[in-house]
């Protein structure tokens, strides 16, 4: 059962769970090159075409470092964008926002959407190759991959394996992550090796990289990849430091962290502090440590901006420029539907002339729409544009005159700049090609839209990446001029003056990202800040400046800390600065130390785009996908042998999964067998996820036992001996049904399903006889006693779901969900049972969430009472806590115990109504122990309050009066999270209605709702 709820596609959710959507039916093809078979669909062939370039690109370059081959061709399947990507059937599991790729393990597929630009998704394929090559590697020998030989991979650390995947896809010189580390070195907070062992307090792609970077440059690459080989097939990594480095993890350490300082300190000296870049209008903290992508109202007195304050996901607020003050949250995507994503990685809004409007890019049911806001903030829902024909939007921008809007999309995997005429409600392309083109921003005087582009350094022929450039686009004839810039480096966000003289943005020339102004007039460039850190937003290309559009205010985010936080220039800072030439300088800031490095083939190879490209990709041929089901994964065979006195027992059980390469077709078998054929199980099931309507089928065959012993004295013929009796009653569950799921959103779905039920009862008695003399075997009776007839019950069924909570480490925080089911049952036995469940969590106060939950489920009909259908029962912990079966003492329930005994039957009945409320809160958080939320360890200290009540037919229940009153219970807990994946609590409760009962402890693995 574990096994089938684990393997289950994640859109059958079972009681409750989010949904992944199939809003869109793709038509996939599968495109064939020398290593890889890339799965794709029609819309995206163009840019799939240059994709598979890239592929083989980065595929020989890594064979070369790793002196490793792939064994078989390696699967890619590839997303036009993400909101597509987050349909994909290929994961069982929700994909985030924040999610670039994913390579899994069973099939080894590497499965990612196109990203905005060429050089995006040039570094996402190469990323997740790198994670193909660590399985196939750990897999070890042989000429088929082995997906259940994972070898030292699951031992490995999370910096060891993404740093790895970070560094041989970016190299040493990466600006974004050498800013993480300058950053660090201002904290005086340099982590060793085994503090980097944990995730959530030091990023492991950022950390990891820095890590492999002083590897490959002190040892070289060869070296590098030598050691990652060993780490993959099971080397613990402070073993294989000594022996492929030749020094221990304590020595490595102190080197590393004395490289750092060495390189950054000399940085530190010759920049500015915070305090000397302006004024601190948004401070994040530990716990929200994003915010970022600031837009600035035109007359400079409010701005919107991304934060993760919410804690429970990232959102949009509005805050006072002058105060900074937070004065509305504007979306709430983590408990409410209605957006699938704000784009909050890529994207920022921007207002209309007169303030009165703000739009933003957003993502509704899979598909992009234009959202809006009015002045306070409110939703403009009316206003909503969804745009079908295309993939996500970015970076919205309008026209002086607010007729128009300027946007960058994503379509077919290209991301071109589109106009939207209000007016005409039309959309009209305005570039229409394979390079990367963002963030725009329509000038003053409406003549000109500025905009970010690949255009002048990629080169498409060798499907090769370059910088981010600046180009100016004439909106009616659609004339493109290229802006002037630096030899190297970025240039990206750009923003105007209120005249239109003047062009903000940000680049990284020198390895630091900083504020520039392009002065039209001069054609000339003036530097306006010299940080250490940098001005940057969640990725190196995350928009992160803003300029009002009538007062020339400044707001840009800066990297300080570890946290993301916004800061404002006065419009006479803004025009400061120091002109600067366009030659290209050293970007010494961006290189991971050590500086000095041995002979790096890596840079090597990924400055030289003609390594590794196929000698004809125009000869790579496509065709229809066609479906084959082969194994996933098979659990290792569990067989367990026992032998006594009384005879012999084997029993073992095994489970397989299947399912075709892109998910689409599924299928799970688990067997479980005894010694005693009748007592074995197994469980088949079927999942077809093609499509936005999920069904699928199941057999199953499942048996429960209770029973005895007794023994007794006698003679076997003329010895004396004794008989061990054992009795073993059977109701072996049969069961066929099908099933199918619609999900309106990935909050809301309808569950149907219909099948037959076949209940057959077996009782046995097994004698055995046994000598006095030698406790020998001598006489041995299997006998069918009389049983129960048997139910025959098809059964149907309806579901509606809803569930926006946010689970924690513990327990739900936030959100709320429901189900209402009705499934009625026929045949033998005609009944219906009805399940109301509502679940409500609210956060009056960080950090404290209350919790709610009114529950009722009950059987109806004439058949509800039937004795051979087991009662239900409140006393389980997860209904109401104090009536457990085992905290029971015999004279509290006796007859005659006396007016104060407990009614034993109040906790049974075919029907039951429950209520639970719980104050919760995480204990060490709340008391400041640790750092973020839980602080050091994942612990909810919770008060509760239970009441429920069980009744029947003949019964009269009510919480008001009636024979069957509500039992009640109050008391205060722990529940802990134990490695991340077990819960574990105990409780401290009163039962209210028991009158011999005080308080008392109890222990569970899960208990709450």
């Amino acid at each position: 059962f574990a096994l089938a709820a684990t393997y289950a596609p994640a859109q059958y959710q079972g009681y409750f769970g989010r949904n992944k959507v199939q809003y869109k039916k793709f038509d996939y093809q599968v495109l064939r090159t020398d290593h890889f078979q890339i799965y794709f669909y029609p819309e995206e062939e163009a840019a799939v075409r240059t994709a598979a370039v890239m592929a083989e690109r980065w595929y020989n370059r890594y064979a070369r470092i790793f002196n490793h081959d792939l064994r078989g061709k390696q699967a890619l399947i590839l997303y036009a964008s993400h909101p597509q990507f987050e349909q994909t059937t290929v994961l069982s599991e929700l994909i985030t926002e924040g999610t670039g790729g994913v390579t899994e393990s069973f099939k080894r597929r590497i499965i990612l959407p196109f990203g905005a630009t060429l050089e995006d998704t040039d570094h996402i394929i190469g990323h997740e190759l790198i994670h193909a090559f660590q399985y196939d590697m750990a897999a070890g020998g042989g000429q088929r991959y082995n997906p259940q030989s994972m070898g030292g991979l699951e031992r490995m650390p999370l910096f060891l394996i993404e740093g790895a995947a970070e560094y041989f896809s970016l190299g040493p010189e990466d600006p974004h992550t050498a800013m993480w580390m300058r950053d660090m070195i201002r904290k005086e907070k340099i982590p060793t090796l085994k503090n980097l062992e944990n995730p959530y307090k030091y990023f492991p792609y950022r950390y990891g990289q820095a890590v492999w970077a002083y590897i490959g440059g002190r040892w070289g690459d060869v070296v590098a990849a030598k050691l990652m080989k060993e780490l993959v097939r099971g080397s613990e990594y402070d073993k294989a430091f000594p022996r492929i480095l030749g020094i221990t993890v304590k020595q490595f350490n102190e080197d590393w962290q004395a490289a750092l300082k060495a390189e950054y300190g000399l940085i530190e000296s010759s920049t500015e502090k915070p305090a000397d870049i302006g004024r601190l209008l948004v401070q994040g903290t530990e716990e929200d440590s994003i915010n970022c992508a600031p837009s600035i109202s035109p007359d400079g007195t409010k701005f919107v901006f991304i934060s993760s304050r919410d804690l429970f996901s990232i959102e949009m607020f509005m805050g006072d420029a002058k105060t900074g003050k937070v004065t509305r949250k504007l979306t709430k995507t983590a408990i409410d539907p209605h957006f699938q994503s704000i784009q909050f990685i890529y994207s920022a809004g921007d207002w209309l002339a007169d303030g009165s409007r703000f739009a933003f890019g957003a993502v509704r049911k899979g598909l992009p729409v234009l959202a809006f806001l009015d002045s306070a903030g409110r939703r403009m829902e009316d206003l909503d544009v969804v745009f079908p024909e295309l993939g996500e939007i970015l970076n919205p921008t309008w026209s002086p005159d607010g007729r128009k809007i300027a946007f960058s999309a994503l379509t077919g995997g290209y991301s071109d700049l589109y106009i939207y005429d209000f007016e005409s409600k039309s959309l009209e392309n305005i570039t229409s090609d394979p390079y990367g083109d963002l963030q725009p921003a329509w000038s003053p005087d409406g003549k000109w839209i500025v905009f970010v582009t690949e255009r002048y350094t990629a080169q498409l022929d060798l499907a090769a990446t370059g910088n981010y450039r600046l180009a100016l686009l004439d909106p009616e004839t659609k004339e493109i001029r290229e802006l002037p810039a630096f030899l190297n480096g970025k240039h990206i966000t750009p923003q105007w003056s209120a005249d239109g003289r003047q062009i903000y943005f940000i680049s990284d020339r020198d390895g630091i990202s900083n504020l520039y102004r392009l002065d039209r007039d001069e054609n000339r460039f003036y530097q306006i800040t010299n940080l250490y850190t940098g001005i940057s937003g969640i990725s190196s290309l995350s928009p992160s400046l803003t300029v009002a559009s009538k007062t020339d205010a400044v707001l840009y985010g800066l990297y300080d800390n570890g946290i993301y936080n916004i800061y404002e220039l006065k419009p006479e800072e803004a025009m400061s600065g120091k002109p600067v030439a366009t030659d290209a300088v050293e970007m010494t800031a961006a290189l991971l130390p050590p500086k000095a490095r041995t002979g790096s083939e890596l840079m090597g190879l990924l400055r030289n785009p003609m390594y590794g490209l196929p000698a004809d990709a125009s000869k790579f041929t496509s065709s229809p996908y066609e479906p084959k089901i082969t194994l996933d994964y098979i659990t290792p065979p569990q067989v367990g042998v026992g032998v006594d006195r009384y005879g012999s027992y084997a029993g073992g059980g095994v489970a397989l999964t299947f399912s075709d390469m892109l998910g689409q077709h599924n299928v799970i078998g688990i067997a479980q067998v005894n010694s005693r054929l009748i007592d074995s199980a197994f469980i088949g099931l079927y999942s077809n996820t093609k499509n936005r309507l999920n069904y699928g089928f199941m057999i199953q065959r499942m048996p429960y036992m209770y029973g005895g012993y007794s023994i007794e004295n006698g003679y076997v013929g003329n010895e004396p001996s004794y008989f061990v009796n054992e009795y073993i009653y059977r109701q072996i569950y049969y069961q066929a049904n099908a099933f199918a799921v619609y999900p309106f959103n990935p909050s809301h779905r309808f569950e149907l399903q219909a099948g037959y039920s076949y209940i057959q009862f077996a009782n046995s008695l097994y004698t055995r006889a046994y000598s006095y003399y030698t406790n020998s075997l001598i006489y041995y009776e299997d006998l069918d006693l009389p049983a129960a007839d048997g139910l025959s019950m098809p059964f149907a069924g309806a579901a509606l779901v809803y569930d926006t909570s946010i689970f924690g480490a513990t327990a739900p925080i936030i959100g709320q969900s429901y189900r209402f089911d009705v499934s009625p049952v026929f045949g033998t036995l005609n009944y219906t049972n009805v399940t109301a469940d509502f679940r409500k969590y609210l956060v009056p106060a960080k950090p404290f969430t209350l919790a709610f939950r009114l529950l009722h489920f009950g059987r109806y009909g004439n058949g509800a009472n039937d004795q051979r259908l087991y009662p239900m029962y409140l006393g389980y912990g997860t209904m109401i806590r104090g009536y457990e079966y085992n905290s029971f003492a015999y004279d509290e329930i006796a007859a005659d115990f006396g007016t104060e005994s407990f009614d034993y039957n109040r906790l049974f009945g075919t029907k039951m109504a429950v209520f639970n409320a719980e104050l919760r809160f995480p204990l060490f958080g709340a008391l400041g122990i640790g750092r973020g939320y839980y602080g050091i360890f994942p612990v909810d200290f919770f008060a509760f309050y239970d009441a429920a009540v069980a009744w029947n037919d003949t019964d009269k229940a009510s919480f008001l009066g009636g024979n069957r009153k509500p039992l009640s219970s109050v008391g205060i807990g722990l529940r802990a999270n134990i490695l991340g994946y077990m819960i574990l609590g105990f409780h401290y409760v009163k039962p209210l209605d028991r009158p011999d009962q005080g308080w008392h402890f109890a222990f569970s693995f899960w208990q709450g709702f």
